[in-house]
Order: C-alpha cells, then sequence, then structure tokens
C-alpha cells in the first residue's frame, strides 16, 4: 500500500513530478494573477470602508467596518492561500507545509473571530441595540465559521498527531481537501452576500452612487478570486507528487507505529 505521505489526493503515485515546464510557467502565472486579486480585493474592502463609511475605531459608530476586511482578509485570502501553499511549496517536505497551511488557517480563525466580534459589538453597544442573527448572510456566516474551525481541527487531529494512524488520515484526506475547497467557496458567496445586504440598507442604492460602484466591483473580484483559487487547485497537473519518503524527523513525526500498522 503507498504511504500517506506519498499522496497529495486519492490516485496519486509517488516519484518526480509530471507536470511539464509550460505547465509550471503557467500555474505560476495563475498563481500570481490569483494572489493579485486577492490582494485587491482587501484592498478594495479598506477603501470601502474607510472612504466610504468613517474608517476604523472601537466605537459602536465605526467598529462594524472591521468586519468586512477582517472577514475578507481571514475567511477569504488567507484561507485560500492556506489552500494554495501545497501547490506553491511543491518542492518543500509535506509536513513542513502542513505546518504553514495550518498557520495560515490559524490566523484566518483569528481574524474571523474579530470579525465576528465587531459586528456583533456594534450591534450590541449601539442606542438602542440593534439585533443580531436575523439575516441569510449572518446565518451563513456564523455557519462558515463554526464549519471552518470543524475543518481546522479535524485537519489538526488527522494530519498533525502523530498518534493518529495512517488509515484514518488516508481515509480523511480526501473528506478534508473537497470540504476544504466548498467551504471557501461558501464563505466567499457569504461575503457577496454581505455586500449586499451593507448596501440595501441605503436609500440611495437605487441611484447607484460611487461606494455602491466599487462596492459591485468587490463582489465580482472576490468571485474572480473563488474560480482562479479552485481552478488552480482542481488542475490535475499542478497538483503536488509526492518524492520517495525520506528516512529523517518528518518520517518519525508522521510514519505509523508498528502497532498502529499491526492494529
Amino acid at each position: 500500500a503507498m504511504p500517506y505521505e506519498n499522496l497529495d489526493h486519492p490516485g496519486a503515485s509517488g516519484g518526480s513530478s509530471n507536470t511539464g515546464e509550460p505547465s509550471m510557467k503557467m500555474f505560476t502565472i495563475w498563481v500570481l494573477i490569483a494572489q493579485a486579486v486577492g490582494l485587491l480585493a482587501v484592498i478594495l474592502t479598506a477603501v470601502w470602508m474607510s472612504v466610504y463609511h468613517g474608517g476604523f475605531s472601537w466605537v459602536p459608530e465605526r467598529v462594524f467596518n472591521f468586519h468586512p476586511l477582517f472577514m475578507v482578509i481571514g475567511l477569504v485570502f488567507l484561507y485560500a492561500d492556506g489552500i494554495l501553499v501545497y501547490r506553491v511549496f511543491r518542492s518543500v517536505k509535506k509536513f513542513r507545509v502542513k505546518v504553514i497551511h495550518a498557520s495560515l488557517h490559524i490566523l484566518a480563525l483569528i481574524f474571523a473571530i474579530v470579525g465576528l466580534k465587531a459586528v456583533f459589538d456594534s450591534h450590541n453597544l449601539s442606542k438602542p441595540p440593534k439585533p443580531n442573527m436575523w439575516s441569510l448572510h449572518s446565518w451563513l456566516g456564523l455557519t462558515c465559521v463554526l464549519l471552518f474551525c470543524l475543518q481546522w481541527v479535524g485537519g489538526l487531529i488527522h494530519f498533525l498527531l502523530p498518534q493518529t494512524p495512517q488509515s484514518y488520515r488516508k481515509m480523511y484526506l480526501p473528506i478534508h481537501q473537497h470540504w476544504g475547497v466548498i467551504l471557501f467557496c461558501m464563505t466567499t458567496v457569504t461575503a457577496i452576500t454581505g455586500i449586499t445586504e451593507k448596501n440595501a440598507f441605503h436609500d440611495d442604492a437605487s441611484k447607484l452612487p460611487a461606494w455602491e460602484k466599487l462596492s459591485n466591483t468587490l463582489g465580482f473580484v472576490l468571485g474572480i478570486f473563488c474560480i482562479l483559487v479552485v481552478y488552480i487547485v482542481r488542475r490535475a497537473e499542478y497538483q503536488r507528487v509526492e518524492p520517495p519518503a525520506e528516512p529523517d524527523e518528518e518520517m518519525n513525526l508522521q510514519q505509523p507505529t508498528d502497532e498502529e500498522k499491526t492494529g
């Protein structure tokens, strides 16, 4: 049976990658484009909140503005980069890539938690207080954060704890991969619904003022970013193929013990 560490996805095989030089050049181009689009989304969000909604301060009138910015940084941009590290760092030992992947996603979760606190504070500290959790966007958003937590904990248990049997890792790997991409798409859609909800509160939205043109553009940019990331992740020739495992500390951490092999 193929060792878990030689799997990037079901059906992968060890040895050198079959990805040709032209394909790798295109891969680099696509990754650079995706990064530029993702950074553009973050910049547009910051401009939207700072120029048209009063800037950033943890006071009831402006604390909400942290919410869209931190959610786009965390559950869109950093989430995507955490997914892409397995494609970008192709020659780095897989355990180290796992640590980068997990670190980016815990950072994404921190941004998301602070972003959630911002929106709840903006409602609860208002006079009079505003209701929470009444819209589709809020339901989707909280669901995304909870599922993201479960996804992160599942990855930690199955891929970073040395006690986890190899058979469990191989079983959980496709689940983690597929649901990770699905959840990323879900967070992007949720962000777009948040833009629509924010715009709907303004009476002059139908006149398409400058702030709405910017926020609508942000929605398009988020959608394009999601498409680019999914395209890069799902292209078979861009998938990481592990070299033969090396007898080093990574193996000591990740390979199953004799008890696990026989158990």
